[in-house]
């Protein structure tokens, strides 16, 4: 793998997403469970694109629950759900009240934006699991949660700003022997474009080669590998059109929630970008699953 010419600063992670987190609530809430991450849509499906706006974010919110659920279901949470869940990089706890909500687990969301406790907490009391969601605030890489602590771990687009050796590593100690550790990301599979996406995201993506010699370095074995970059494609275009209907919004003087019109423009352009790579698997997205050795 070629190295990524972008340096990666690990201290401009938690500034990157408290100043992302008025846009993320505005676009994408209202919640209680609100995600940042990719969503999964029908195979071979072009939703229409000239609809409202409101249209369009429900459209968008759809497809990252779709995503999440698809996970949990073909990882079998629905048959045997983990009583205890970590998630890592938990962004404003959708994904931690998703796991409370519908699988009754007693979650610990580790976020790195101090921020973004408070949120979390609100966002949980609004949905009524304000008892089995623990915010914390701290990095992964330093976590230590007590031996053996976590029946699942669970990692929505985070680990690539992680370094993988220490989370796999962090992972295999926070976990039961038999535990999983599932993980949507994105993989490169052309160098090329390395820079680019890391740079605008302030994040390290790697290889799903790279992942899989730290998982086993950690104790992990592969056993769910599903690609669903053709699924999650349409998610470009479909914030893309959000972005614009947000954009003419604002020039007719509607109200700027929290997106600047340079902002809107440079994310529109971004987006187009960034369907064209998905749709050519410059880039795939994978939903992994791995599970630590002992559990027999």
């Amino acid at each position: 793998m070629e190295k990524s010419l972008v340096a990666f600063d690990e201290t401009q992670v938690p500034i990157y997403y408290s100043r992302k987190t008025a846009d993320i609530l505005h676009k994408y809430g209202p919640g209680p469970r609100i995600h940042f991450h990719m969503g999964l849509f029908d195979a071979g499906a072009t939703p229409n694109t000239t609809v409202s706006q409101r249209a369009l974010k429900q459209r968008i919110v759809a497809s990252q629950e779709a995503i999440v659920d698809h996970a949990a279901r073909s990882w079998g949470a629905y048959t045997a759900p983990p009583g205890r869940l970590l998630d890592i990089g938990c962004g404003v706890g959708g994904g931690s009240i998703y796991w409370a909500q519908e699988h009754g687990a007693k979650v610990t969301g580790l976020t790195v934006a101090g921020e973004h406790v408070p949120v979390i907490k609100d966002l949980a009391r609004q949905a009524g699991v304000a008892d089995r969601v623990s915010p914390l605030l701290g990095d992964v890489h330093d976590f230590t949660a007590g031996k053996k602590k976590y029946d699942a771990a669970y990692a929505n687009e985070s680990s690539g700003y992680m370094d993988r050796e220490r989370l796999f590593k962090v992972v295999a100690k926070s976990l039961r022997p038999g535990g999983w550790f599932g993980i949507q990301e994105h993989f490169i599979c052309r160098p090329e474009w390395t820079d680019f996406i890391d740079g605008y995201y302030k994040t390290r993506l790697g290889t799903l080669s790279e992942y899989i010699y730290a998982a086993e370095a950690a104790g992990f074995e592969l056993e769910q590998d599903e690609d669903v970059t053709d699924r999650v494609a349409e998610f470009w275009v479909q914030s893309m059109a959000w972005n614009t209907a947000e954009l003419d919004r604002a020039e007719r003087g509607g109200e700027r929630d929290a997106w600047s019109r340079e902002r809107l423009i440079e994310s529109t352009v971004t987006h187009g970008k960034l369907f064209r790579i998905w749709r050519d698997h410059a880039m795939e997205t994978r939903l992994l699953l791995f599970r630590l050795g002992g559990g027999g």
